[in-house]
């Protein structure tokens, strides 16, 4: 069921958020849910696809900063996180792993 399937996500995320802070940096929520045709607009200008995850609440991208607030762009900063958001759940997905990179999106496997 959908909706459990979310339910479960957010508490992952709720576990990621927890687990940035806790490392001592700190993150923002960029995108979560994405309408038909944002997903439609970012797949033809490339920077995502049609059927994307934001579409079923099952990915969020996440902005991170450090300790002193500086947003961090390098993929590598976002290495430990991806690691970590997969040990949450088998389903986990990080964009840090993709072909093309997406280091500060986070995903699960829809039902």
């Amino acid at each position: 069921m959908l909706v459990k399937k979310q339910a479960k996500f957010a508490q992952d995320i709720a576990k990621l958020i927890k687990y940035i802070e806790d490392q001592g940096d700190h993150c923002t929520l960029a995108e979560a849910y994405r309408t038909q045709e944002q997903a439609d607009l970012y797949a033809q200008q490339g920077k995502g696809i049609k059927n994307s995850l934001h579409r079923s609440r099952l990915a969020i991208d996440l902005c991170i900063f450090n300790s002193a607030f500086e947003y961090q762009t390098k993929a590598d900063y976002y290495k430990k996180y991806a690691e970590y958001w997969l040990t949450l759940d088998p389903d986990n997905k990080s964009g840090h792993f993709f072909t093309k990179q997406d280091s500060n999106h986070f995903e699960v496997k829809a039902p």
